[in-house]
């Protein structure tokens, strides 16, 4: 574990330029089943395994552990290394008062729950686990699976009208202004006290898209009114707080579009994230690296978020066509192949 956590340590620290910024939110689009640290260290360890010879290709392409590869029909091949990852330990819990504090006793192992009560699963540690490129296994073919793909200037069909929904739903009104003189010069604005995106309409169809899908990350990070919630990671709002740091709200939202357009195959190219250590190091009593784990997960579950909310050919999440995971929470399979968490789990 410290092995591992240390690695992943290294990882991070090494994520202080635009560039590497973009491409690690690129690939994370591509691996939005994992938590973002885990696609971290499959990442590294993949691209170790490229350099000794062990796999053809770069990038990896799908991931699952050894026995989720033998429910597709495919094995490891002898001498393939999995890639180590931080897996989940968890316990039962079972309460007949479950709204009170306290009242929620652990389970053992077999134990069945009494009479009334009422069973929820609960993050009790971490584990290494192991995980392998498809490029590493044998056996059946993967399903293909269509590619989104975006001609210049274009956005992918429903993306917008998509975005334009989810803003309505997140509580706001959508404007179109005719150009950026409408709203200071800006290509979009989100004003929380009078609950108005808007969005200006002379730009490209992708330029629109990938604008709404800042704006809607503004809407669904930043409400001033949502301060006092926590993020999904436990820690609070305290690295995230739009309001507080107007750097790392910018940051978080133009990440959020990038992988919403990376999963669409929208060009990215010309597309620049500012500096991580502007604004990583603005934070008070925080090293930088606790910084962008932090944001990191933030953007990748808001963007996460978004995705599943769309009605549109999308890139996969990184897991194997066909595989179904178990939920922690109801043991029952889940119909996507995004990892399913119990409400008081970290995704991983």
């Amino acid at each position: 574990m410290d092995a591992l956590q240390e690695r992943l340590a290294a990882a991070v620290t090494d994520l202080v330029g635009g560039e590497d910024w973009r491409r690690a939110l690129e690939f994370a689009a591509r691996f939005r089943s994992r938590s973002f640290n885990n696609t971290l260290l499959i990442y590294v360890q993949h691209a170790a395994a490229y350099e000794a010879g062990r796999v053809p290709d770069p990038v990896p392409s799908y991931v699952a552990g050894f026995r989720q590869w033998k429910t597709l029909g495919r094995s490891v091949d002898k001498g393939q290394s999995g890639y180590q990852i931080l897996a989940p330990v968890t316990a039962r819990y079972a309460s007949v008062q479950p709204g009170i504090k306290g009242s929620w006793r652990r389970l053992s192992r077999g134990e069945r729950p009494g009479p009334g009560e009422t069973v929820r699963s609960r993050l009790v540690g971490l584990r290494p686990a192991y995980v392998w490129d498809v490029s590493q296994t044998s056996g059946e073919p993967i399903p293909k699976r269509p590619l989104p793909r975006v001609l210049s200037g274009a956005a992918p069909d429903c993306l917008i009208d998509g975005l334009a929904a989810q803003i309505s739903t997140a509580g706001f009104q959508l404007h179109r202004v005719s150009d950026a003189r409408a709203i200071g010069g800006a290509n979009g604005l989100t004003d929380h006290a009078q609950r108005v995106v808007s969005v200006r309409t002379d730009m490209d169809p992708a330029a629109q898209a990938k604008t709404l899908a800042h704006e809607l990350a503004h809407a669904l990070m930043h409400d001033p009114a949502n301060a006092a919630t926590s993020d999904d990671n436990g820690s609070g709002n305290d690295l995230g707080d739009g309001r507080l740091h107007r750097g790392i709200a910018e940051v978080e939202a133009e990440s959020v579009a990038l992988m919403v357009g990376a999963a669409h195959g929208m060009d990215t190219t010309d597309y620049t994230v500012p500096y991580v250590s502007a604004w990583a190091h603005s934070v008070p009593d925080k090293a930088p690296t606790e910084v962008v784990q932090a944001t990191a997960e933030r953007v990748r579950s808001t963007a996460v978020q978004i995705l599943d909310g769309l009605d549109t050919l999308q890139a996969g999440g990184g897991d194997p066509p066909g595989l179904h995971r178990e939920s922690p929470r109801t043991g029952q399979v889940a119909s996507r192949t995004a990892e399913v968490a119990a409400p008081d789990l970290v995704n991983l």
